[in-house]
């Protein structure tokens, strides 16, 4: 990062993230145009992305597309379930259009589609599984922005960005930093003061999880509930209990005791007796 101006320079607490994130973790397998950003190879076999360069390419990245002067001309795609979020809240934090899902073919070449789209500048998460976008992007000369894992073909990529693109926590910290950094450029958020938006907001959450948090709520505001109703100090009556004397002695049965049939079959014989 000797290049960088001291003010686009990584602080300390960006690198730790990044470390945490293990962002700096590749596979085994790592391609021909992939090893100037490699660092060092464990004995395991798996490779390690030189840190120092994921920092020098996301400042790359985001001055391109700072450049970019309608950000809606900016196209987020990602295929990867662990991306989508992340690239959703890129896109609704930077003003870019984002493609979550599945990739239409046609989408960048053939205008009848109803998902047509003529951007200026795509991103994609992984060369992998979205090799069908940056394939029909060099059909129609658009440049790419890729996050590269250390086996990612970089066939039509234009600034690939090198990390771990497999880890929820290491692309969305990336995403993160990506966005940061073009507001940053953008004038919209401070330098000096840290992002208000919280980095878990981009991580990928799991949707059996997300149920059975809401789950564990739910029967902890029924639990609350209880405890409220079965609340009551000895000298105050039991709302529950009062519950079941009105359930147990209902009014109706009074009224019928009192205005019982034999009560009214009564009243004639006295009647007999005036007559007598």
């Amino acid at each position: 990062m000797s290049g960088l101006p001291a003010i686009l320079k990584a602080t300390e607490e960006d690198i730790k993230l990044l470390l945490s994130a293990q962002s700096h973790l590749g596979t085994k397998n790592c391609d021909v145009h992939m090893e100037p950003y490699v660092w060092k190879r464990r004995a395991d076999g798996v490779h390690i992305i030189n840190i120092g360069k994921t920092w020098e390419k996301i400042i790359l990245a985001a001055r391109i597309i700072v450049a970019i002067e309608n950000p809606a001309d900016i196209c987020v795609i990602s295929a990867r379930a662990f991306g989508q979020r992340a690239a959703l809240k890129f896109a609704s934090h930077t003003g870019a259009q984002a493609i979550a899902g599945r990739f239409t073919p046609g989408t960048f070449t053939n205008y009848i589609t109803r998902a047509f789209k003529e951007p200026r500048l795509i991103i994609v998460t992984d060369p992998l599984t979205d090799h069908q976008a940056i394939k029909e992007a060099s059909y129609v000369n658009i440049p790419v922005i890729a996050f590269a894992d250390t086996e990612s073909p970089l066939k039509y990529v234009d600034v690939a960005i090198p990390t771990n693109n497999r880890s929820k926590h290491a692309i969305g910290l990336a995403y993160w930093l990506l966005a940061r950094e073009v507001l940053r450029l953008r004038g919209t958020i401070s330098r000096s003061a840290p992002w208000d938006v919280m980095v878990d907001m981009f991580f990928y959450r799991d949707p059996e999880e997300k149920a059975e948090e809401e789950a564990a709520a739910a029967a902890a505001e029924k639990g609350a509930g209880d405890d409220v109703a079965g609340s009551w100090a000895p000298g105050e009556a039991n709302p529950v209990e009062w519950g079941a004397e009105a359930a147990a002695a209902p009014a109706d049965a009074d009224w019928g005791a009192e205005a019982s049939s034999a009560d009214w079959a009564a009243e004639p014989v006295a009647t007999e007796s005036w007559g007598a």
